[in-house]
């Protein structure tokens, strides 16, 4: 029983938690993202009013009992529209980060094992939408889409999956001249075969800090464009950027117009950002937390975990 404990504590999964918990900030962090979505999720349940219902005789309330968080220029609870637009940033969000993950993953992979002429075309695709100027094309192309969810969603993960595909191409280059890559090929493994179960889950930790830092970058992006009145449309959902939008006249007269849904963008993306770094840290098998938080020699000896798992997937 104790050799098994001893063999699950050494699974690259938990020796990254391991060295995840021992960033203090990424755990606070996580804790803080967790409870926002968690409010977002339950807005329906949380929210004392609907997010679109005015109160015509309490137009811009300050902060009281009735209206925690004060009331718009409609009479709108502004407490119950940040809960419901959180649920729309998050979702933005996250739906960015996951389909400009998965598109730049499969292109870096292919380009990467592949290599020759089918490198060389992937990769002189993405270098040219690197070179557009992206915050135009985007507005451009929302200006063009529309204004729902979707259409900012699609916008947004259109102009995202280049960085991540250089990446995985990078690191699909080094990992195929590596042993268990060419045993697979001798036994006979098929291209597919050798990218999605020997070369993909030794990539997981770039994914994985990827997407939890191309949230933050979704959040921020459609919070501008909402802003700008480019992004998702009031007529549509409430989210924290067109929350800002429009209400930057009243900075002085009516300060929680502006400073509740900005300072949920601002907590939100540093929430998100550390913990991105926690998570680059923990895949990190040069890093070496655990030996200098408290010279654990066991910690020490977690960097050579991942070899294991290296070999793993040659078998």
């Amino acid at each position: 029983m104790a050799r098994a404990d001893r063999d699950r504590s050494q699974r690259p999964l938990a020796l990254v938690w391991r060295r995840f918990v021992l960033r203090r900030l990424s755990v606070v962090a996580l804790g803080a993202l967790v409870l926002i979505a968690v409010l977002a999720a339950a807005a329906d349940v949380v929210a004392p009013y609907p997010p679109g219902e005015q109160h015509l005789d309490d137009i811009l309330v300050g902060p009281s009992g009735d209206y925690l968080l004060g009331t718009d220029t409609l009479g709108r609870d502004t407490l119950s529209r940040v809960l419901h637009g959180g649920r729309v940033s998050l979702f933005v969000g996250v739906s960015v980060a996951v389909l400009a993950s998965v598109l730049g993953t499969l292109v870096g992979l292919v380009a990467g094992y592949r290599g020759g002429r089918v490198d060389a075309v992937l990769m002189r695709i993405t270098d040219t939408l690197l070179a557009l100027p992206g915050f135009m094309v985007v507005i451009l192309l929302a200006r063009i889409l529309g204004g729902s969810v979707v259409d900012v969603v699609l916008v947004l993960s259109a102009l995202g999956w280049m960085p991540l595909a250089r990446i995985i191409r990078a690191r699909a280059l080094a990992l195929r001249e590596h042993d268990f890559v060419r045993a697979a090929r001798a036994m006979g493994a098929g291209m597919s075969r050798i990218m999605f179960r020997h070369l993909l889950p030794n990539l997981v930790g770039e994914i994985t800090v990827a997407v939890s830092l191309a949230v933050a970058g979704a959040i921020l992006a459609e919070s501008v464009l909402s802003f700008l009145g480019l992004g998702v449309s009031q007529v549509h959902a409430a989210t924290w950027g067109n929350m800002l939008g429009g209400n930057e006249g009243f900075m002085t007269t009516a300060p929680w117009l502006v400073w509740v849904p900005g300072l949920a963008i601002v907590v939100t993306v540093l929430s998100v950002n550390y913990v991105g770094d926690g998570l680059r840290d923990a895949f990190d098998v040069k890093t070496d937390v655990g030996g200098a938080a408290h010279g654990n020699r066991h910690d020490r000896a977690e960097p050579q975990a991942p070899a294991a798992h290296e070999g793993h997937a040659s078998r």
